[in-house]
């Protein structure tokens, strides 16, 4: 297949516009023009023809779309070995495709049919071999891309390789090859995915699920039979072990023993009880031998202090008469000091009140003049108040809205401007009279004057003396006046809306208004002059100061010689009241030691006469002191004795008592034993029940057959399962094998392509070579200069270049097999330099011999060498 010409309409930048490039022919043809001519344009509409079919929007067709909307329509011609043919497809609008034969101009197909013969010539769309020929601007096809892009084009290449070379050997690197291998994915595809995990609803994944459900239940299987064996142990267990409980000797000698435990506890516990008591006589009879003892020795010390205290008792009445006296001399001086402080602190109080008096009728005297002045200019605020009042109602009645104003003037403007123009578009009659004219001509029954213009809307009736009437008629359509109407309609509701009648008076309000706020601002800082913090507050300071009264002192002419008098009085009875304080403090302390002293005799003198009333009630009545001195001796021995006594017999009892915790801790022991058997044999016989109904459970279920139907079950999946184990395992190393096999026959595999790229190659390196990804099937390594250097770290021209020379190679195995196609580049040579641009060109025309080759580029100067057929873009009308 080859392109003779294309042709486009309102496709992208040419909105309602057509293009064309006609005489596209053999070998090299060059389209090279500046930036925005529309070389990718026709890229993409040619690709959108070969690969996107009419009835579709996708994103490629969606570009192609001027910003304005509309159909685009692409058209190209070509040349096969069946014939000249025109495809033409329309997207959008009016979509379409067809194929007209050029020869007899007879519709060959359309629609799906055009379709299909159009995706005949290209065999496989975009992923079809025709597809890697077309390289679009700033791509490579090197370059990293998605992994479906990538496979996609694997496959196309594969696909060619093995058609070109045909059957390399009886397996390896040929078409069985690939049907081998795709057979072997197919199988493992049916049974794994790509991952090696079982896929989801094959063969595979099915025996799985039905070995791990019986393995599932042969699990369950097992611990039902398991606890069922456990069952039947635990029941032989607990009826053995009940057995042994229930032994009646043994019962007969536990109860024995808690008979015995119980009597030994019952023996201590009296014991015990017996020596508390014991213990609790001699107490008692010890605590009244001490106070035997301690009586007796209290009597005694009295005795001893009776003399004493009588002494000491004497002493203490001396010394308290002695501090009487001294107390009441020091508080005659006292008492005087204190009267001298108080008539001096009155003489300076009346003083102070006098002063006080005096500062009062000044204050008042002050208000008074300030009460005036805050009233007159409440007075003054009150008006201004008033007035501001006044003015903001004037203008909240002459206000007018913002820009009301402005907007009635436009619309004055907008109306006198249209109407100016309909005047200026009506049809007008003007006349020059001849000297001595006798009656001038009337229109509409009114004289027209000498050189007056007058206009007429429809018809005119012009008489002529002595002639006739003229009839001037315009015959043009009549005129839209909307736009006017609605703009004296919307004066009048702007007017209405306002309160006026025109625009004038609208202006003077306007003006009124303004002169209202100038005043009403004016008035506001007045008011705020007057008042800075409010009426009220102004009000409230009025009344303050109206509310102090006047003093009931008359002021001398000189006010200031009576606060003179005033303060004089006031230090005068000031040092007076300092000098009595003195002398108070002077006083005070004597007074204060002779109080001390008074308050310690009379405590030390009633100190001793509470030891002397002790002393005399310990001892009694004098006559019967030595009775009582005998009576408490006797009773202390007495005492003494009885406590002895006790305290041997508590020895004695001490001596034989049996250990009461020793005892009660056997009877404890002896019950639990008892108890924890009677215990154990009730809940052997409940564990024995429920055992018997468990085991009776299982045995009706027969758990031990199911289980081992359920092994066999497990064991058929199980097999299954590694069957197709080993089945993937086999596929897998086949596809290895294979895999393997292929990468060692790849030299012999690539050789149709290394056999058209190495001398392509030697156009631009001498003693260079190519390696080929046998993975990807794309330039893996380059070899120059003894180096080998990976594709990827290559420059951008280098990466380029060989970009395009392998799409060279590949285009030249496709016209081998049968299927050429052409190769279209469209700016794919931007970052060579001009050396290696200039190779390039000879390469370009090396491969052209029977190859179409077409580029677009907007490097002038420098695809100026390149030659070739040039092309010429122009207007076309489809």
């Amino acid at each position: 297949m080859k392109i003779t010409a294309l042709r486009l309409f309102n496709v992208k930048r040419f909105a309602n516009r057509g293009v064309a490039i006609e005489g596209i022919g053999n070998g090299v043809n060059v389209l090279c023009a500046v930036n925005e001519f529309g070389k990718s344009t026709s890229f993409e509409a040619l690709h959108a023809l070969f690969f996107q079919p009419h009835s579709g929007t996708p994103g490629d067709v969606q570009r192609l779309r001027p910003y304005s909307g509309g159909s685009p329509l692409v058209e190209a011609d070509i040349a096969t070995d069946a014939g000249r043919f025109r495809l033409t497809k329309q997207y959008y609008g009016g979509r379409s495709a067809r194929v007209t034969d050029l020869a007899t101009g007879r519709l060959v197909a359309q629609a799906d049919e055009a379709e299909n013969f159009i995706a005949g010539l290209i065999r496989g769309g975009t992923a079809g071999p025709a597809g890697l020929l077309w390289v679009r601007q700033g791509l490579t096809g090197i370059e990293k891309r998605s992994k479906s892009e990538e496979d996609s084009e694997k496959q196309v290449r594969a696909s060619l390789l093995e058609s070109v070379q045909g059957e390399v050997e009886a397996v390896t690197g040929g078409r069985r090859m690939a049907e081998i291998m795709a057979a072997t994915q197919d199988a493992l595809a049916e049974l794994v995915t790509a991952t090696g995990r079982p896929k989801t609803g094959g063969r595979y994944a099915a025996a799985i699920d039905v070995r791990d459900r019986l393995l599932a239940q042969e699990e369950r299987l097992v611990g039902d039979v398991r606890t069922l064996r456990e069952a039947l142990d635990r029941r032989a267990t607990a009826v053995k072990r009940l057995a042994e409980l229930d032994n009646a000797e043994d019962r007969q000698a536990r109860a024995r023993a808690v008979e015995s435990a119980q009597a030994a506890f019952d023996a201590a516990k009296a014991q015990g009880e017996a020596l508390r008591t014991a213990e609790a006589e001699g107490k008692l009879a010890r605590e009244r031998r001490d106070a035997a003892e301690r009586e007796l020795s209290a009597y005694r010390t009295a005795l001893d202090q009776v003399e004493q205290k009588q002494a000491a008792l004497q002493a203490a009445e001396q010394r308290r008469e002695a501090a009487v006296g001294k107390r009441h001399a020091t508080g005659a001086g006292v008492e005087q000091a204190h009267a001298e402080v108080a008539a001096a602190e009155a003489a300076e109080q009346e003083a102070r009140q006098l002063l006080a008096r005096l500062d009062a009728a000044l204050r008042a005297r002050e208000a008074q003049a300030r009460h005036a002045a805050l009233s007159e200019r409440l007075a003054g605020a009150e008006a201004a108040r008033q007035a501001l009042e006044a003015a903001e109602a004037r203008l909240a009645t002459e206000a007018i809205a913002p820009g009301a104003v402005e907007e009635l003037q436009a619309l004055e403007i907008d109306i006198a401007t249209l109407r100016a123009v309909e005047e200026a578009a009506r049809p007008s009659v003007a006349i020059a009279y001849a000297p001595g004219a006798a009656s001038p001509i009337l229109m509409e029954s009114a004289p027209l004057r000498e050189g007056e213009e007058r206009g007429y809307e429809g018809q005119a009736e012009l008489v002529i003396p002595g002639i006739g009437t003229l009839t001037l008629r315009s015959n043009r359509p009549a005129q839209d006046n909307s736009r006017l109407e609605k703009a004296v309609a919307k004066r009048r509701t702007l007017l209405a809306a306002i309160g006026v009648e025109d625009l004038a008076a609208a202006r003077a309000r306007q003006i009124r208004a303004q002169q209202i706020d100038a005043e009403r601002r004016e008035l506001h800082g007045r008011l705020a002059l007057l008042a800075p913090e409010g009426l009220a507050k102004l009000r409230a300071e009025v009344a303050a100061h109206g509310a102090r009264g006047t003093e009931d002192i008359e002021l001398t002419d000189d006010p200031a010689q009576a606060q003179a008098e005033a303060h004089a009085s006031l230090a005068a009875a000031e040092a007076r009241r300092t000098g009595a304080r003195q002398a108070l403090r002077a006083a005070e302390p004597a007074r204060a030691r002779a109080d001390e002293a008074f308050v310690e005799a009379e405590t030390a003198l009633a100190a001793l006469k509470a030891e002397r009333t002790q002393i005399e009630a310990i001892l009694g009545p004098e006559e019967a002191r030595g009775a009582r001195l005998q009576e408490l001796s006797e009773r202390f021995e007495q005492r003494d004795r009885h406590g002895a006594s006790a305290q041997a017999l508590v020895q004695r009892l001490r001596a034989t008592v049996i250990d009461l915790e020793s005892a009660e801790a056997a009877l404890r022991r002896a019950r639990s034993v008892a108890d924890a058997t009677d215990k154990e044999a009730a809940t052997l016989r409940e564990a024995i029940a429920g055992l018997n109904a468990e085991i009776s459970t299982r045995s009706d279920e027969a758990v031990e057959e199911m289980w081992g139907e359920a092994k066999e079950a497990l064991a058929a999946a199980s097999a299954r399962v590694e069957g197709f184990a080993a089945e993937i395992r086999v596929l897998q190393r086949l596809a290895s094998a294979l895999e393997a096999a292929r990468a060692q026959a790849r030299d012999l595999y690539l050789k149709p392509v290394m056999a058209e790229l190495t001398p392509l190659l030697g156009l631009l390196f001498d003693d260079a070579s190519i390696t080929f990804d046998d993975k990807t099937l794309l330039p893996q390594t380059l070899r120059r200069n003894g180096h080998e250097e990976d594709v990827e770290r290559l420059s951008g021209g280098m990466r380029e270049q060989l970009s395009v020379l392998t799409r060279l190679a590949f285009a030249r195995l496709l016209a081998r097999d049968g299927r050429p196609a052409p190769v279209i580049l469209d700016d794919a040579l931007v970052y060579s330099d001009d050396d290696r641009i200039e190779r390039m060109f000879d390469a370009l025309h090396r491969q052209s011999r029977d190859q179409q080759i077409i580029v677009f580029s907007c490097r002038q100067r420098a695809f100026q060498k390149l030659g070739g057929n040039v092309l010429t873009m122009t207007d076309w009308q489809p």
